[in-house]
C-alpha cells in the first residue's frame, strides 16, 4: 500500500508569462507570413494551455501520469504541470452525515431506534482516490455499520447498577 506523496509543481505565473510571449510570437509570425514558425508556436500554445490548474483552500489535487500515482498537491495556488498528468480534485473540507434513525437490536435483543450525526474529513488523499470507488458513500455505509456494531455490543438497560431503574420505551 502506498502512502500520500507531497508533490510540488512549478508556479503557473512563469508559464503564463511564457504562454503570453508564445502567443505574441505566433501572432507576429502570422502577420509577417512566416507560417511554419507561427504554426509551431500555435501548437506549442495549445500544448502548454491544459497544464494550468488552481488549488483552492481546503482542496487537493491528486496527480496521475500514465496510470501511476505521482503525488498530491495540497498547497493553495496557481500551478503548471506537464499536460499529460490526470488531475483529480479531492475536497479536504469538513463534511457531515446526518443518518436517518435505524432499528437495531441491543445486546439483549431489544429493538432500539438509533441515529448518528458524523462530522468527517479526508486526511489521506491517496486512500480516498484509490482505495475506494466513492469515499463519501464509503463513509456513509461504514457509519451505519458502526452504529449497528456499537448498539449490539451494549444493553439499552443497565441491570448491573442497583441505583438505575428500567427505562420506559
Amino acid at each position: 500500500m502506498t502512502n500520500e506523496i507531497k508533490f510540488k509543481p512549478q508556479s503557473g505565473y512563469l508559464y503564463l508569462f511564457f504562454l503570453l510571449f508564445n502567443a505574441a510570437i505566433a501572432t507576429f509570425g502570422l502577420i509577417t507570413y512566416q507560417t511554419p514558425w507561427a504554426i509551431f508556436f500555435i501548437v506549442l500554445f495549445f500544448f502548454i494551455l491544459p497544464g494550468f490548474f488552481i488549488v483552492n483552500p481546503n482542496q487537493s489535487v491528486v496527480l496521475i501520469l500514465f496510470g501511476k500515482y505521482k503525488g498530491t498537491v495540497k498547497d493553495n495556488g496557481f500551478y503548471w504541470i506537464v499536460p499529460f498528468y490526470v488531475k483529480r480534485r479531492i475536497s479536504l473540507r469538513a463534511r457531515n452525515i446526518d443518518s436517518a434513525p435505524i432499528k437495531v437490536n441491543d445486546k439483549l435483543a431489544n429493538p432500539v431506534k438509533i441515529g448518528v450525526v458524523l462530522v468527517w474529513r479526508v486526511k489521506d488523499t491517496y486512500k480516498a482516490a484509490f482505495d475506494v470507488d466513492d469515499y463519501s458513500h464509503f463513509v456513509d455505509v461504514q457509519s451505519d455499520a458502526a452504529i449497528r456494531k456499537l448498539a449490539g455490543s451494549y444493553a439499552y438497560d443497565n441491570f448491573d447498577d442497583e441505583e438505575t431503574e428500567v427505562t420506559l420505551r
